[in-house]
């Protein structure tokens, strides 16, 4: 298929991840049939305990190398997609109720048109009010005082 990229590397770490579930089954199984303090089996449970810790420190090692590092944000897309989700809606609860708000987020999904576009249309808030209470970094931070932004 033209343009498909496999993942193999995180179906490699989920096959670690089953690989250690069934050395924890082992595991458990050889200190259940331990007697007393004496328990002959306790070769089994370290063999599997230090190849669970080698094998998982290896799979995140590839993960991180071959996955995650130098991922970056495409942050317009971002931004697109939470100006045009309807639960932005939940931030105008504290200045516009919660009928209010869950109405506006039900006729934009319903019309597509975005939350903001709604409270502009009806004057429900002026666009300085409204961009200061939808900026992202104000909704993200807690330390922020929300009645700063009215």
């Amino acid at each position: 298929m033209p343009g498909k990229v496999n993942p193999v590397i995180p179906e490699v770490v989920n096959q670690v991840a089953f690989n250690i579930a069934g050395n924890d089954t082992a595991i458990a199984m050889a200190a259940e049939a331990g007697q007393m303090e004496l328990n002959a089996f306790e070769p089994v449970i370290f063999y599997n305990i230090f190849e669970s810790i080698e094998t998982l420190t290896c799979a995140v090692n590839t993960l991180v190398t071959n996955c995650i590092s130098g991922i970056t944000a495409n942050k317009e897309h971002c931004r697109q997609l939470m100006e045009s989700s309807a639960g932005i809606a939940t931030a105008l609860c504290p200045y516009l109720g919660y009928v209010k708000s869950a109405q506006l987020a039900k006729k934009s999904l319903k019309t597509g048109v975005r939350v903001h576009d709604l409270v502009i249309e009806e004057h429900l808030l002026s666009e300085k009010e409204l961009s200061s209470i939808l900026d992202p970094y104000t909704l993200t931070n807690p330390k922020n005082n929300r009645a700063k932004a009215m």
